[in-house]
């Protein structure tokens, strides 16, 4: 198979994950869209052989912290509105329970979002996760014990998440 047209496989994956990064479809969708222009531009890069969708979702992954650091505010400007869009046909309490978890996912900090998305939504193996992040494998393993904590708190409603646990 030509590998530029194994990139086409990968596009689901790419709208899915940035569909939850941004909680927005519009945003999403350009995400996407900027994601695969700059893989394409830069197919040359790519090393045949290596992991292709590592190689485009860590594309994705520093488009979106551009993005982030350039409108940190528009990143949950229609979260909440957008989400519903792609959630497809579900009953009643399956929309709430996912607008409650889309809502949680708001409120952990990127870099725990993103490894719950990966390895949770993405189905990535630790490794994959770390290289798509630019971090080592602990480090993702930190973030997603630390992350799937908070999000479980945050859905407890057992979570302040301004607090601070003291170390001794």
């Amino acid at each position: 198979m030509d590998d530029t047209k194994g990139i086409a496989a990968h596009i689901p994956h790419l709208r899915r994950y940035a569909r939850a990064l941004t909680g927005d479809y519009t945003a999403a969708e350009d995400l996407v869209q900027d994601t695969l222009e700059r893989a394409w531009k830069r197919f040359g890069l790519w090393r045949t052989g290596s992991n292709l969708r590592a190689w485009l979702f860590t594309i994705m992954h520093n488009i979106f912290i551009n993005q982030v650091r350039i409108e940190p505010h528009k990143q949950d400007q229609n979260a909440e509105h957008s989400a519903l869009h792609w959630w497809g046909s579900r009953t009643a309490e399956q929309r709430l329970e996912l607008a409650d978890l889309s809502k949680a996912l708001r409120r952990l900090s990127n870099e725990h979002r993103e490894v719950i998305l990966l390895i949770g939504l993405e189905q990535m193996s630790y490794d994959e996760a770390a290289k798509v992040l630019g971090v080592p494998i602990g480090t993702v393993m930190s973030r997603l014990s630390r992350g799937r904590e908070q999000l479980r708190a945050i859905m407890n409603g057992t979570s302040d998440t301004s607090q601070l646990k003291v170390v001794k």
